[in-house]
């Protein structure tokens, strides 16, 4: 539940207050009417999507619907960006050309392997005249991605946002789907670990049973508690708990601002040590009461 920094520039990436990016929703770029129904949903960002969703023969048709729907301007504060298909495909360097001209917030790029794809990226968005507010978005979905996450995190200032592509990387691994992910735990962690060294920002994967609202609610509550930023989602109604348990609650809030206030309080009266709850206070108790409370504000800003 971290509050990394909103993407403002390439040159620099940490400039701003957090933004929110409890709930990411996939939309398929062939569906028209998913676009504009996700115009209403209670989303904190939207994925339109290029690649898994749209069949071949209508790659170009959904290029250009998602597009015009990137540069509509039509869905509200909701974070908007647009999943291009993989480098190494045949639309890749189209889908790159028209979401530069789209002006998204940030492209999603799938099937990310090293920093040289970042960088390769990055450099055909520059050169499409992609407008610097447009920041890149990678997915890691290998095992070679995340043996070198660290390195991609910091391949460029424009990328703001790891990706985990959970589904591809279970069949890379030949791993089974099981309850607590005990097999892609690693994983998992190795790229949260690159995303805090380098400062960006990391969202989980997909749940695929949109059925299963407790198996979902568990494995987002697990991401939360690993310390994930948010997490992808495929369908609406999984809206509602990932905003919920990826957003400070009461209890948090209040007692975040009890840590700050008596930290604060012993501060001004010459004292080193404080203690709230019979717990010892140190300034990183603090540090995190304050992201707590950032996070809660930019959340109820929404």
């Amino acid at each position: 539940m971290s509050t990394a920094p909103e993407h403002t520039a390439p040159g620099n990436p940490t400039a701003s207050a957090p933004r929110p990016r409890r709930s990411v929703l996939y939309m398929p770029g062939a569906n028209e009417r998913a676009l504009e129904k996700a115009r209403s949903l209670p989303t904190d960002a939207l994925i339109l999507d290029l690649e898994d969703s749209v069949a071949p023969d209508a790659k170009a048709e959904a290029r250009e619907r998602v597009a015009a729907a990137a540069a509509s301007g039509a869905y509200g504060r909701r974070e908007v960006t647009i999943r291009v298909n993989a480098p190494g495909t045949p639309w890749h360097a189209d889908d790159l050309r028209a979401a530069a001209d789209a002006g998204p917030d940030a492209v999603v790029v799938p099937k990310v392997d090293s920093p040289r794809t970042v960088r390769e990226v990055v450099a055909a968005l520059e050169a499409a005249g992609a407008p610097e507010r447009t920041a890149v978005w990678a997915m890691l979905e290998t095992p070679a991605a995340l043996l070198d996450a660290r390195a991609i995190a910091e391949a460029s200032p424009r990328l703001t946002v790891l990706v985990m592509g959970t589904n591809d990387l279970a069949k890379e691994l030949h791993a089974e789907h099981v309850l607590g992910r005990a097999p892609l735990l690693a994983s998992l962690s190795l790229a949260l670990l690159a995303a805090r060294a380098a400062g960006k920002v990391i969202l989980d994967g997909v749940y695929n049973d949109v059925h299963d609202a407790d198996g979902f609610e568990a494995e987002t509550l697990q991401a939360r508690r690993m310390g994930f930023d948010g997490k992808t989602l495929i369908h609406p109604r999984q809206l509602e708990p990932c905003n919920r348990i990826f957003a400070p609650d009461a209890a948090e809030i209040e007692r975040s601002e009890r840590i700050i206030a008596a930290f604060e309080e012993a501060t001004s009266q010459g004292r080193g040590v404080v203690t709230v709850d019979g717990r010892m206070i140190e300034n990183l108790h603090v540090e995190e009461a304050r992201r707590v409370l950032a996070l809660a504000e930019a959340v109820a800003d929404r």
